[in-house]
């Protein structure tokens, strides 16, 4: 069963055609990767399907209903978590407090002056039990911004998790990491996602090979192929339009 379709989606900016008749599948409980060149596409696709654009033509399909032009709180809503290329958590806030508004958001309760989050034993055992599950427990006080980089994005990752969305989308989670951090990385999103609906969009192909289970292959806006890592591996057209291996 899909749980996301994408039906005949363009979108162009002030003219400039970004995305050309994309068709898109992502089946309930797989994890889905989304690859190509700089400029394929990916992240405008994300920001198509995530609200953000809202595309002239094609169709978003969620759960069986039209979600094409929806608003971000809304998709949020409807069960669709992300994380951003670009670091979006609360800086000042600290790694408890991030985690705690992705909890209150999907326990329907508004962060307000009025009413005092913090004797609220099971929205603080919940935001506990995610900062361990992310080994985050001894950054548990410390802000955002203080924290690694590797850490930092270990962070929104959970965030993006904290609503238990039914179809996570990260964008790049492992962008600027190291080696160790991006290992410790796909470890992380492997056990975070289990049982999940992922849609990953993702340069380090190592990360792609070890979590996807499909991958799609945009280019020039274009999809240029989808299917299991060896088809991908094996695919002569990716091999020549994005991998960088050409045949002898």
């Amino acid at each position: 069963m899909n749980l996301l379709e994408i039906r005949g989606l363009y979108h162009d900016f002030s003219g400039l055609q970004v995305l050309f008749d994309v068709n898109l599948e992502v089946k309930e409980g797989e994890r889905h990767a989304i690859i190509g060149p700089n400029g394929a596409g990916k992240t405008t696709l994300f920001n198509v399907i995530t609200g953000s654009y809202r595309p002239p033509r094609g169709q978003i399909i969620f759960k069986g209903n039209d979600i094409t032009g929806c608003k971000p709180h809304q998709l949020a809503r409807l069960g669709i978590g992300r994380s951003f290329q670009i670091t979006s958590s609360f800086s000042k806030l600290t790694a408890f407090q991030n985690i705690r508004m992705g909890i209150l958001s999907k326990k329907g309760i508004r962060f307000n002056l009025v009413r005092n989050v913090d004797k609220m034993k099971e929205v603080t055992a919940e935001t506990d039990e995610m900062l361990r599950r992310i080994n985050l427990e001894t950054e548990r006080e410390i802000p955002a911004e203080l924290l690694s980089y590797g850490k930092h994005r270990s962070l929104e990752v959970a965030m993006a998790l904290s609503t238990e969305p039914e179809l996570v989308m990260l964008d790049e989670p492992t962008a600027g990491m190291s080696k160790e951090e991006t290992h410790y990385a796909i470890e992380l999103i492997r056990r975070l996602t289990e049982g999940r609906t992922m849609l990953i969009i993702e340069h380090d192909m190592d990360v792609v090979f070890s979590l996807a289970d499909r991958i799609t292959v945009l280019h020039l806006g274009r999809v240029l192929a989808t299917g299991s890592p060896q088809e991908i591996r094996e695919n002569q057209q990716v091999k020549d339009a994005y991998l960088g291996e050409t045949e002898d």
